[in-house]
């Protein structure tokens, strides 16, 4: 298959990913209009404190990184090349030993040349986070194409 900007939310999922996030065994998991979600599941090289056996934090963070760059591409529905301008993460408690973990993202606003977006981390409800996120990018030359509201 031959990878096609314009229809690359269609075809993330038949894709895996590569660098950091194919490391990780980060994959795609769903998505919907206005949102995407990333799975990663648990991996005992990926632990952070061997005594209770919980992921460190720095995969979590690469997760969400990618999600909520992924729920812009989903916003404007094509590729953009973009840059992490901040990304904070406010972790609510460590991610349960053995379980995967689902970052979920969505795009609020996508500007001239920045975009906004938030997400929220889970190993299995939604309403029980592991951390919430707040990311913003930037296109480095050129600007977001056009989204209606």
């Amino acid at each position: 298959m031959t990878f096609n900007p314009a229809k690359m939310m269609d075809q993330i999922d038949l894709r895996r990913f590569g660098g950091h996030g194919g490391r990780l065994g980060i994959r795609f998991h769903a998505r919907d209009a206005d949102w995407v979600e990333l799975a990663m599941p648990y991996a005992e090289d990926m632990i952070g404190d061997e005594d209770s056996g919980v992921i460190a934090s720095g995969p979590i963070i690469a997760m969400m990184d990618i999600a909520t760059s992924l729920a812009v591409w989903n916003r404007i529905a094509t590729f953009v090349p973009h840059a992490t301008v901040d990304l904070r993460i406010d972790y609510l408690r460590p991610a349960r030993p053995g379980r995967t973990v689902i970052g979920r993202a969505e795009c609020l606003r996508v500007a001239r040349s920045i975009s906004f977006t938030r997400g929220i981390a889970h190993d299995g409800d939604i309403d029980d986070p592991v951390a919430h996120v707040a990311a913003t990018f930037m296109v480095p030359s050129g600007s977001y194409p056009r989204v209606t509201p």
